[in-house]
This record gives structure tokens, sequence and C-alpha cells, in this order.
């Protein structure tokens, strides 16, 4: 299991699209992959999980990756949530 704490740097939030695009992100690995924030662990492939919590940029966040290809998915989702 790899935990990372990451700091959400899109430019337009969470919102419906950038939360689709990170979940197509997130279903091309095989492993468990999580957004945590205090209080709440989401599935970061189930968009309505996304949805609900709301994030917004700047906001911190612990990614969460457990499964065959945990480093390459902590990697791309990473990438995409920090526009690396």
């Amino acid at each position: 299991m790899i935990r990372k704490p990451i700091t959400i740097e899109l430019s337009t939030g969470m919102e419906a699209r950038p939360v689709a695009l990170l979940v197509q992100v997130a279903s091309q690995f095989s492993s468990d992959i999580y957004l945590e924030i205090p209080g709440k662990k989401i599935n970061a492939k189930s968009i309505m999980g996304m949805m609900a919590l709301g994030l917004d940029t700047g906001e911190k966040v612990t990614l969460t990756a457990d499964g065959p290809d945990e480093e390459e998915a902590i990697k791309s989702v990473e990438e995409y949530l920090t526009n690396k």
C-alpha cells in the first residue's frame, strides 16, 4: 500500500468534468485507489463518491493505492490532480 499527501491543483476544482476524467484515470488500474480527507475516504473510481467529496483547488488530500499496479496508479492520479 502506498499513501501520499497531495494538493489539488486543478484550475476548475473538482467539478463534474474533472471528476469524470479522474474516474477514467483511476479506472485504468486494478489497484484500489482512494482519496482521503479528515473523516472521509472515497473510492477514486466512484464518480458519485468523488462528486460528493466536493474538493476545490488548493485542498490537501491523501492519495492511497493498494494492489499490483499501485505505483503506476499513484503516479497517474497524482499527475492528473496536480496538473504535472
